[in-house]
């Protein structure tokens, strides 16, 4: 599925570990001035609106570079090894973890979450992997319910017997066998309430269908259960959201990838994603009162133009650019749950269904009138340039920071490669 297909074991994935280690010890034991760890940077996105951009391949769009001579970078590289050794230590013993043990396990080091997350994201890229290769799982908050099937490690989970009943995301997506359905598509809601709504009014056992949240923004279980479905079950898929510029992330969360982790976009994104509402255009077709509307803050406003300047909506889904645009041009937003004005089961009754039937087009979006587009942001280099440090320094540096050679010896590798280098550290 997911990840790297040649990693079918933990143990090739040890293998990669101790190739990658012992590549860093050769380069730090090199009678160079510098010791450089190249890791790829990867976008799935620009604000070159000019459709020239490379941004829809998934190739690397250019190199950051690791070096031993500013402190910040021998920091960093000492946080990447203890998260390895950790991650080793998973895949030795069969465990998983989540990113916030492995931030407790050294927090006065870590310092924060986010650089335990940039290691393990760099740790993917270096060893060219998917998170989950590594062991480290998310606390999964995804729900499902409807027409669906499957068996997670030897557990069967039937949710045909009570399709209108929640139950959790699994978080060993890998672990996923036996899916079978007889939906007729894969509706994806934004918010845990709207799933609620759904669920009360028996949405899923009138319409033979399954439903799926991930309660705001999609965890990565979530999108890689919702993509297993998908490629087993071969189903229409929609998405509803809330109209604001949040909604609309979201969706292209589902539908594009997270810039966090575009990386491994490729294995992550719903490129037949079909969005279905709601939209500012809405307001006028199913006639909701004018209270249900609130005005887009400045913040709101900030972050629509942001997404506007996103390539991929020019490139692949203008008609969601156009949308976008109007509520701009509207100034006003609301949540799913304003249909509710009309009746509580308005939105499962009337909205929905009349929305798939209909199915998305470019004319269902509305009939938005292009506003003059933001001036394109220029893309900022990945790497600057350091002053040069001798090797000694570098070294000094190193042993000064942190106790290598207690952590590369941990690490499964042969100590045969560079004696003196082990000798330096140790003295």
């Amino acid at each position: 599925m997911e990840g790297n297909n040649s990693i079918s074991r933990p143990s090739d994935m040890l293998i990669r570990i101790k190739d990658f280690t012992r590549s860093i010890i050769k380069g730090m034991c090199k009678e160079q001035s510098s010791f450089v760890v190249h890791i790829d940077r990867f976008r799935n996105y620009c604000t070159d609106s000019s459709g020239h951009c490379c941004c829809s391949s998934d190739t690397a769009k250019g190199k950051e570079l690791i070096t031993l001579q500013r402190e910040c970078h021998v920091h960093r590289l000492d946080v990447l090894l203890r998260v390895l050794l950790i991650v080793q230590q998973l895949l030795q013993e069969n465990k998983h973890g989540s990113k916030r043990d492995i931030f407790y396990m050294h927090p006065s080091v870590f310092r924060e979450q986010s650089v335990v997350d940039r290691a393990i994201n760099d740790i993917c890229i270096l060893l060219q992997c998917s998170r989950h290769n590594l062991n480290v799982v998310s606390v999964g908050k995804g729900l499902v319910m409807g027409w669906l099937r499957f068996s997670e490690a030897g557990r069967i989970f039937d949710c045909i017997n009570s399709p209108n009943s929640a139950h959790p995301v699994p978080v060993n997506v890998e672990d996923v066998k036996d899916i079978m359905s007889v939906a007729k598509y894969i509706l994806i809601v934004e918010k845990e309430s709207v799933f609620q709504r759904l669920s009360n009014d028996q949405f899923c056992k009138k319409n033979q269908c399954i439903v799926i949240t991930g309660r705001g923004y999609p965890d990565v279980p979530t999108r890689r259960f919702l993509r297993l479905i998908i490629e087993k079950l071969c189903l229409p898929t929609y998405c509803l959201v809330d109209c604001d510029p949040y909604g609309f992330d979201i969706l292209t969360t589902y539908r594009f990838g997270s810039m966090q982790m575009a990386f491994d976009a490729k294995f992550l994104r719903i490129s037949n994603i079909q969005w279905i509402g709601v939209f500012i255009s809405d307001v006028d077709r199913f006639s909701l009162p004018q209270h249900c509307l609130l005005p887009l803050t400045n913040e709101d406003k900030s972050r629509t133009e942001a997404l506007l300047r996103r390539c991929y909506l020019e490139r692949e889904v203008p008609e969601w650019r156009l949308e976008l645009e109007l509520l701009m041009q509207r100034g006003v937003k609301f949540e799913i749950e304003a249909l509710s004005a009309h009746s509580l089961s308005f939105l499962s009754e009337v909205y929905v269904p009349s929305k798939i039937k209909a199915e998305p087009s470019t004319q269902q979006l509305g009939s938005a009138t292009q506003t003059k587009r933001p001036s394109t942001l220029g893309a900022q280099p990945l790497g600057t340039k350091s002053p040069s440090i001798n090797r000694e320094h570098s070294f000094t540096i190193v042993r000064r920071t942190f106790n290598l050679p207690c952590i590369l010896q941990s690490i499964n590798f042969s100590q045969s490669i560079c004696p003196s280098f082990i000798h330096f550290f140790r003295n």
